[in-house]
């Protein structure tokens, strides 16, 4: 029982061993350009931001131009 155990806990090793090379294998091979997560994240949330202000701003504008669209279509 105890040589099965030692076999098993054994395959379990090689498999982890195995996997992480494999994956800093597979890192190695990656595109160094491929850019950084932070990054994208900070240029999305500024576009959001960004995006949401010139709403604030321009809502009143934007709400009167529907309107008026509307009203020419129901006529």
């Amino acid at each position: 029982m105890f040589r099965r155990f030692r076999t098993t806990l054994t395959v379990l090793i090689a498999l982890a061993v195995a996997s992480v090379l494999a994956l800093r294998l597979k890192n190695k091979q990656d595109d160094p350009e491929r850019g950084d997560v932070p990054g994208w994240v900070m240029i999305t949330m500024m576009s959001a931001v960004l995006v949401a202000a010139i709403l604030a701003i321009a809502q009143p504008a934007l709400t009167k131009m529907f309107n008026d669209a509307i009203a020419l279509v129901h006529q």
